[in-house]
């Protein structure tokens, strides 16, 4: 869907390409060259060592969602160089990203490696499956997912470092104490009002993580 061409807080907007271009010029060709439709040894490492992969997908409608997915380094699995698959684990059963693809096929994944400022691109096609034999080897703590998504490469591709440098993702000296930021439960009750219980509600999904219920 197109965007609007102003927004309420300014007229000072992007509308086209062209005005695009003149600000932040032409990509070098070297950047082009790097985009591939397979993996090679080299960029098999960041699915096979990548514990951390942010799934971007959108409806018919074009409504967009990011979800992150996140098991054991290598729990993406790559079936050819062309084709990955994506163990889908238990969740909060809203399945935005399963409804997203079963409307609109083309998605998105960025890989993250603990320590490495690179990243990973693919840009693809999904497809769920409930084929055993292939979900079987994906199987954690005993337990194969009901379902997966084939993600056939149409784009694959690094990401340079300069997000990562820019926010220090990786300096400890900068990690956030967790006590500084909401809960789960403060959040719900920020959106239901003081009547909710948020620390009942804290202890309870923290007792469920400590027996990593719904983990697989």
């Amino acid at each position: 869907m197109p965007l609007p061409p102003d927004h309420p807080l300014t007229s000072e907007v992007v509308t086209t390409e062209a005005e695009l271009r003149a600000l932040i010029g032409e990509p070098a060709a070297l950047t082009c060259a790097k985009i591939s439709q397979r993996l090679n040894a080299m960029t098999r490492r960041f699915v096979e060592r990548s514990p951390f992969v942010c799934l971007s997908t959108s409806d018919a409608a074009g409504h967009c969602d990011v979800s992150p997915r996140g098991d054991p380094a290598g729990f993406v699995r790559i079936l050819d160089d062309r084709t990955l698959l994506i163990p889908e684990r238990p969740g909060n059963r809203l399945a935005d990203s399963l409804r997203n693809i079963l409307a609109n096929p083309r998605v998105g994944l960025l890989f993250v490696v603990p320590g490495v400022s690179d990243t990973f691109r693919v840009n693809g096609r999904a497809t769920i499956t409930v084929d055993a034999a292939l979900l079987a080897p994906c199987a954690v703590e005993g337990k194969p997912p009901l379902l997966g998504i084939l993600v056939d490469i149409e784009e694959a591709y690094t990401q340079c470092s300069k997000a990562f440098l820019r926010s220090h993702l990786w300096d400890p000296a900068r990690f956030v104490d967790p006590a500084s930021m909401p809960t789960g439960g403060q959040v719900h009750r920020a959106i239901q009002g003081e009547q909710f219980d948020a620390e009942h509600y804290d202890r309870e999904r923290a007792e469920r993580y400590r027996r990593r219920d719904g983990f697989y």
